[in-house]
């Protein structure tokens, strides 16, 4: 108790101006190896969705908005977004800004743009529409780690039979059979 009481008295005394002068940490996340994906990561999609709608609910303009949550996509999506804020604000139609130049194939990102196209064109309020894309990312993305548990268990289930079949033939079968087979041989049956 008394060392927490001297590190806190050392560090109000050295006082704030003394941290700025610690190299900074660079706290970047470890490499994991990621599966195999389409695109980018669909829950990273739907919180960058989430933030955009938020924008949009809070009153913020399509361009503003779009640009606010650019830096929190992923990738693909953000510089989708980027580059529709920009064309918005440079006064491009929107039918333009929100067209994908190379097409990204990602079928959530299309869903995007087509929404927002067809808000532009419609006046339909765009941040429901954000947040029920959002919604059903979220949910593709559960259904797809519910069907590959499934194949992981479908998958797991083989080796474990053929590990655990014979020692039940050995342990379990065997030994019935035998003690039948002795009782039928000694009663004269056969």
């Amino acid at each position: 108790m008394t060392a927490a009481a001297l590190l806190l008295a050392a560090a109000i005394l050295v006082g704030p101006g003394a941290c700025r002068a610690l190299p900074a940490v660079n706290a970047s996340k470890p490499a994991v190896a990621q599966p195999n994906q389409d695109g980018p990561d669909p829950l990273a999609v739907a919180s960058a969705l989430d933030v955009f709608a938020a924008c949009l609910r809070s009153g913020m303009a399509v361009s503003p908005a779009a640009a606010a949550s650019a830096p929190l996509a992923p990738p693909a999506l953000g510089g989708l977004l980027t580059r529709a804020a920009h064309l918005l604000a440079l006064g491009a139609d929107p039918a333009l800004a929100w067209s994908a130049p190379g097409g990204h194939g990602n079928r959530h990102l299309e869903a995007l743009l087509r929404l927002t196209r067809r808000s532009a064109v419609s006046g339909a309020a765009l941040a429901d529409g954000v947040t029920d894309l959002a919604t059903r990312t979220r949910d593709d993305a559960a259904a797809a780690a519910r069907a590959a548990a499934e194949r992981a268990s479908v998958l797991i289930a083989g080796p474990l039979g053929l590990c655990y079949l014979p020692a039940f033939l050995c342990l379990g079968i065997v030994p019935v059979v035998a003690g039948l087979a002795g009782d039928v041989l000694r009663s004269g049956v056969v």
